[in-house]
């Protein structure tokens, strides 16, 4: 845009040499106010130019100026409470993408005036934490302040690496401050994670991204200077997915074609008209970009490919690789399996999914899933990437040709339904444990039947509490092995009625 500008003034200039008479001349630095306007300083060219996202121009300083996170940060909230006595520990951020984990560590560190050493999980390994633990042995020499590491993606940190920050935690020479989109149960050592508190970030709400959308336009020195109207705003929050980021993204790509030579060729139709009649000075004949949903989707569109570059894409994808699995479409699942890993995605995230995947969506069709699913997660950690690729598509084929049978997760959630509308219902006594004299006498385990001593190794014996005898919680699927299943349980308890 700023070469487009640069070159629009120098044919003015080229015009202007050529003018004849006094009225072209005149009209020719009319047009040059009427660019420089559209065009702005070439210091705000430069704000736009020098490659600085929008993201980082307008990135929050002060708590104050942060959006979203009230559970953590509003007033009175455990985190700023924290911040606002100084008596800050170890944590863990987790949360989705663009909620404000990395700014709120600045943010923290700003505001408590401590030394603030920052590293990166993608490009760091255990050298560099080595490195940051002896300047931060230093600061504390001559500093009382313990200096904060944060570390940005700390899931991506192998368990040595994990290792080399414990000591310094442990003893207080660094504050450390993870941020990560995994579950740290899964991703953290657990010696780390004891150490360390965890809060969980939220996406963002419609009303933030509208927060964010405004200060944008308002705040940034280039935006602030364009003619921008928000006529609908649906689209734009719905393709940001409460990711302040990709929202600041979007509306980069979207500003990005609003050229100064569209509004250039405006002013040049219509301003020796326009001038004349009106008397309307220059700065009314600025073309608009009104932003509404079909110009988001369209834009989003045209710029998919440089959309997906920075992973922004990453839930979508592994939304369509899970679908494709449970839908039985092995060729989708591999080419999603494919984009994932072309694009840097964890082999152990996909491998996770597909654990998951086994036991929700296949379940007791075929046990053997799960077995296999569990068996590609650890073969995976053995061996890494790129022979890991082998053993997640194996999987991926497996389970999206599989029979599929959701009854497991629909009996758990059924059941917990039920516990929630009845409460804690009493035990019954004959299944009670009776360890005591006290207990035996007072009917603990009385007239129950150990199944062993039974034929077929089946009791008919009263389970549940007595309010829910003879609820039905566990349906079977229509598969070859839960019609097995059905047919074992129809015969053994007919009062369910199977």
């Amino acid at each position: 845009m700023v070469e487009r500008v640069r070159f629009v003034r120098a044919m003015i200039f080229f015009r202007k040499s050529l003018a004849r008479s006094k009225a072209e001349r005149n009209a020719a630095n009319d047009l040059q106010k009427k660019i420089n306007f559209v065009g702005m300083s070439e210091e705000k060219l430069n704000i736009a130019g020098n490659g600085i996202p929008l993201a980082e121009r307008i990135r929050p300083k002060s708590l104050d100026e942060y959006v979203g996170q009230e559970h953590l940060v509003g007033k009175g909230a455990i985190l700023r409470n924290m911040i606002d006595t100084g008596n800050i520990s170890s944590f863990i951020l987790w949360g989705p993408p663009g909620v404000g984990k990395t700014t709120l560590a600045y943010i923290i560190s700003k505001q408590l005036n401590r030394p603030f050493f920052s590293l990166s999980a993608v490009s760091s390994g255990v050298k560099e934490v080595r490195e940051v633990i002896a300047k931060a042995k230093d600061k504390n020499f001559f500093s009382r302040q313990t200096p904060i590491l944060f570390i940005d993606e700390i899931h991506r940190f192998s368990k040595s690496q994990q290792d080399a920050l414990l000591g310094a935690v442990e003893d207080g020479t660094i504050i450390l401050i993870g941020a990560t989109t995994e579950n740290p149960s899964f991703e953290v050592i657990s010696p780390l994670l004891s150490r360390c508190q965890v809060y969980v970030l939220k996406e963002l709400t419609a009303e933030n991204l509208d927060t964010l959308l405004t200060r944008a336009l308002e705040k940034d020195e280039y935006l602030k200077t364009l003619n921008i109207k928000v006529k609908e705003k649906e689209a734009l929050f719905r393709y940001s997915g409460g990711d302040a980021r990709k929202l600041l993204n979007i509306l980069e790509i979207i500003t990005s074609t609003y050229e100064a030579s569209s509004a250039v060729s405006s002013l040049t139709r219509e301003s020796a008209k326009s001038d004349k009649k009106s008397g309307k000075s220059s700065s009314d004949h600025v073309h608009a970009l009104v932003i509404d949903n079909e110009l988001v989707t369209n834009r989003l569109q045209e710029n998919m490919a440089m959309y997906d570059k920075n992973g922004e894409q990453h839930y979508d994808i592994i939304s369509a690789f899970i679908k494709s699995m449970r839908g039985s479409d092995p060729n989708a699942a591999v080419y999603w399996i494919a984009r994932m890993l072309k694009g840097g995605e964890d082999p152990l995230f996909i491998a996770r999914r597909m654990v998951i995947l086994a036991a929700e969506d296949i379940g007791l069709a075929n046990p053997n899933a799960l077995l296999l699913a569990q068996s590609t997660f650890a073969a995976v950690q053995q061996i890494g990437l790129p022979e890991g690729r082998i053993p997640l598509t194996e999987c991926a084929i497996y389970l999206a040709t599989s029979q599929k049978s959701n009854s497991v997760i629909t009996a758990i959630d059924g059941a917990t339904a039920y516990v929630e509308q009845t409460g804690d219902l009493s035990v019954p006594l004959h299944l009670r444990n009776a360890p005591t004299k006290l207990m035996k006498e007072l009917g603990y385990s009385d007239g129950y039947k150990y199944a062993h001593e039974y034929a077929g190794n089946f009791a008919d014996l009263e389970f549940l509490p007595e309010e829910m005898s003879g609820t039905k919680i566990y349906d079977p699927g229509e598969n070859k092995k839960e019609d097995e299943i059905r047919q074992r349980i129809r015969r053994l308890w007919p009062k369910y009625k199977y």
